[in-house]
């Protein structure tokens, strides 16, 4: 007779706790959904970008490479300027474009005003100005939106935190309004609470990991640049300024 009761009661008990992830989360309440749709919301726009910044960083890594390969095969700058367009991904021909335009500009300035004498140092800091800011401007368009991710990785913990505290209050209050402590009362409230955590933490990691990943990216991609620049810089001072 009592195994006959034990038995039966521990059905009642699963019946009463059969319920999956969906049923929970339909069943939930409003600021339980509302941290769910904030937190996967984030997530799909930290994946996004991440994607959009791993395509970005290959097509610019890819037409770099190439665009080197012309600069130093070339034998001269108005020859790599004149197939620029070609390197539309290239951070090192944006950067390249910017000196060569400063470049032109000090020249015209000098056969306008008719000076006999080779181009003052003054032009090369001109030149040197045009680089930097080219370089500055193409790492602040490469790092754009990645502080995004960052802000994710570290508010998404604390956005489920807040939906996890939110859950355990619903199932202290299920248990006041019931008066009674089974687990057929706290778990609904419980599970909530479990589920923002885990998606809290699963839009947070990757972000992170993503943030990490692309700014060490961004770091060798700065200092590509900045060689770059000083290599440009060399070649113009060796042959077009005196000292």
């Amino acid at each position: 007779m009592g195994s006959t009761a034990y038995a039966a009661s521990k059905s009642i008990v699963k019946i009463g706790m059969k319920m999956d992830v969906w049923d929970l989360i339909l069943n939930s309440g409003v600021i339980v959904k509302f941290v769910l749709l904030l937190l996967i919301t984030f997530s799909i726009l930290s994946w996004a970008i991440m994607l959009a910044k791993k395509v970005q960083i290959s097509r610019m890594s890819h037409s770099n490479q190439h665009f080197l390969d012309l600069f130093w095969k070339a034998t001269s700058l108005d020859g790599i300027f004149k197939d620029i367009d070609i390197y539309k991904d290239s951070s090192l021909a944006v950067v390249f474009k910017a000196g060569y335009t400063e470049l032109q500009r000090i020249a015209e300035a000098k056969s306008r005003r008719k000076e006999e004498n080779s181009l003052t140092l003054t032009g090369l800091d001109n030149v040197s100005r045009a680089l930097r800011k080219a370089s500055d401007n193409e790492i602040s368009r490469l790092e754009g939106r990645i502080s995004f991710l960052a802000t994710v990785g570290s508010t998404s913990p604390f956005i489920g935190l807040f939906g996890t505290v939110w859950g355990i209050m619903t199932a202290f209050q299920n248990i006041g309004n019931t008066g009674a402590a089974s687990l057929a009362v706290v778990a609904p409230g419980i599970s909530e609470a479990l589920i923002t955590t885990a998606v809290g933490l699963a839009a947070a990691i990757p972000a992170v990991m993503g943030y990490n990943y692309f700014v060490g990216k961004f770091r060798k991609q700065d200092l590509e640049i900045s060689n770059f620049s000083s290599d440009f810089l060399n070649i113009v001072k060796r042959n077009f300024f005196k000292d």
